[in-house]
């Protein structure tokens, strides 16, 4: 929450996406919505390496949710969306690792909104090497939209829904990734 010294929230938490302390951008109704979303594109840091001599598992995570973050201030929800009170929670996450990315690789990102209501948005992101195209790893959401002070979801507010039915009509078009929708299991033959 906010304080007198600290007016958008952040002095209080270490871990720090890349675009946090940005206000969320205009929304503008004449700009043609992207099918897929492509909000960031990192490269792979020393820091996300681990013994294997590849990205860590836990850094894919890291990844995805830097674009989600991304995502949520396309739409509106930025620092002072939540020191209003409200955000949006993870409350379910799945993560296909495909393939190695390797120190100083380009990533190429996607997000596609698959499904929305009131309360709960479901996404999917995409990680491509920038260079080969190779499909690395794909991440499921299911987010929910939370009143943080009651500690509980909430209906987001009409503008935000306003937004999310627009992008989700732009992505109504595209074909279900063939990882939506999984779930674990050891499948015997």
């Amino acid at each position: 929450m906010t304080s007198p010294d600290d007016p958008d929230g952040t002095a209080n938490h270490g871990l720090r996406t890349p675009l946090e302390g940005l206000q969320a951008p205009s929304w503008d109704d004449t700009i043609p919505i992207a099918a897929p979303l492509r909000l960031i594109a990192p490269t792979v840091e020393n820091a996300w390496v681990d013994y294997n001599g590849h990205m860590s598992e836990s850094c894919y995570l890291l990844v995805f949710g830097d674009q989600s973050d991304a995502f949520f201030r396309l739409i509106g929800i930025d620092e002072a969306y939540r020191a209003a009170g409200h955000s949006l929670f993870t409350v379910q996450t799945m993560i296909f690792n495909l393939a190695e990315a390797h120190l100083g690789d380009r990533l190429d990102l996607s997000l596609q909104l698959l499904d929305a209501d009131n309360k709960r948005l479901h996404i999917f992101h995409a990680m491509h090497n920038a260079v080969s195209g190779e499909l690395l790893a794909t991440g499921e959401q299911m987010l929910v939209h939370v009143n943080m002070a009651a500690g509980k979801s909430s209906a987001m507010p009409a503008e935000l829904q306003r937004r999310v039915a627009a992008i989700r009509a732009a992505h109504s078009a595209l074909p279900a990734p063939p990882q939506a929708g999984s779930t674990i299991a050891i499948r015997r033959g």
